[in-house]
């Protein structure tokens, strides 16, 4: 009997590890977003706004798009950068980069250190800065 209840155990056991809920991987950890600052800007209707953009290391933003365009300094870190239509790009610290509007993108941090950024958007007033896509 007991032979057989050893193996009942290792069944059970063995079972649980290849669970469905075992089979999903973690979720990435997510990228911030901090507005530093919001201006009008001389354009009627429109508006400057600086965010800092954290991702922790093996952290990604999600794909989305912005209706602004986006200038971007890497402040500390490496991001992969991922623009529909084009090829990965890779920034470092003391890169800069622009993001036309509408275009769907996601920057990871496959590193093992944070990433920092400051991203710059020239927008339409009022209008939501950041969409994901679903």
């Amino acid at each position: 009997m007991r032979v057989k209840s050893i193996s009942s155990l290792a069944i059970v056991l063995v079972a649980g590890a290849w669970s469905p809920a075992r089979a999903q991987a973690p979720k990435a950890p997510a990228a911030t977003r901090t507005v530093l600052q919001k201006h009008d800007l001389r354009a009627p209707g429109e508006e400057g706004v600086m965010a800092l953009v954290e991702i922790p290391a093996g952290g990604r933003e999600g794909q989305h798009t912005h209706p602004a365009e986006t200038f971007v300094y890497v402040i500390e870190g490496t991001i992969a950068f991922d623009v529909e239509g084009k090829a990965t790009a890779m920034y470092k610290a003391g890169d800069s980069f622009f993001i036309e509007p509408e275009r769907i993108h996601e920057a990871r941090n496959d590193g093992g250190s944070p990433a920092r950024l400051v991203a710059v958007f020239v927008t339409d007033k009022g209008k939501p800065l950041t969409t994901p896509v679903k």
